[in-house]
């Protein structure tokens, strides 16, 4: 990996690590002693920077992990009314939203449990490359409450056969399972995590930048699309593509 030629545009609050290293930007959740619990705070720096990244694209790849022993195990619960509450929400959806669409390749590197928020968070990375002997899971329906957020992409990573009973009654499974009903890339052990997820950032950073970008947009976006509208997007998408390449070609 390349050294830092950049740096976050913001104070970095407590309990994240940012770190623009070349073409390469990390999350490094860094609050074990709570869980890594996500804060408000550390959503809106992180959204802030996904925000930034959509307008003056600085990386290509962006890899979210987390210190100690577990990945994450949820996020703050701080709203106690109405407004403050819808507030909370729509910020989670909003961040959510962003990493997603984001035209960095995403790289979740989850090195121990990953519960709710944190198995949601990981879930939606473009790779998520997972230590055997974790847990993960949804157990949010345990205190009451539906996890409408996870709720909301979980049918588009996985069947909803699998998907009901998990997000109904909050059983954690291994990551075997999880690979297993699409839900990770990779199982790992905990010594070579390291050296897989920069195995990875390494194949990603040998592709064109333009072809990468371009590649994960019309994934996305054909996902949500009919076939019919993909046929036609595909015409437009393969022709700038294959100017591109003539253009190298000469």
């Amino acid at each position: 990996m390349q050294s830092d030629k950049n740096s976050p545009s913001a104070e970095t609050p407590p309990g994240l690590k940012i770190e623009p290293a070349g073409d390469v930007l990390t999350f490094t959740l860094d609050n074990p002693a709570d869980g890594n619990r996500v804060t408000g705070t550390m959503l809106d720096a992180m959204l802030n920077l996904l925000r930034s990244e959509a307008t003056h694209p600085s990386a290509r790849v962006l890899i979210i992990r987390a210190t100690g022993d577990v990945f994450c195990t949820g996020r703050e619960r701080a709203g106690r009314d109405v407004a403050s509450i819808r507030q909370e929400s729509a910020r989670i959806l909003e961040f959510k939203r962003a990493l997603r669409t984001t035209s960095l390749i995403s790289i979740a590197a989850v090195q121990g449990d990953a519960m709710g928020f944190g198995f949601g968070l990981a879930i939606i990375c473009d790779f998520v490359v997972v230590a055997q002997h974790t847990s993960l899971g949804f157990p949010e329906m345990r205190s009451g409450l539906a996890p409408a957020a996870i709720m909301s992409y979980l049918g588009d990573y996985t069947l909803p056969r699998f998907a009901f009973p998990m997000i109904l009654f909050g059983d954690p499974i291994d990551p075997q399972r999880a690979l297993q009903i699409g839900l990770i890339s990779q199982v790992t052990t905990t010594e070579r995590l390291n050296y897989d997820v920069n195995s990875l950032v390494e194949r990603i950073l040998k592709l064109d930048p333009t072809a990468a970008r371009k590649c994960k947009e019309f994934f996305n976006v054909a996902a949500q699309n009919s076939f019919e509208q993909n046929c036609r997007l595909a015409t437009e998408v393969l022709t700038i593509g294959s100017l591109s390449v003539l253009a190298r070609e000469k």
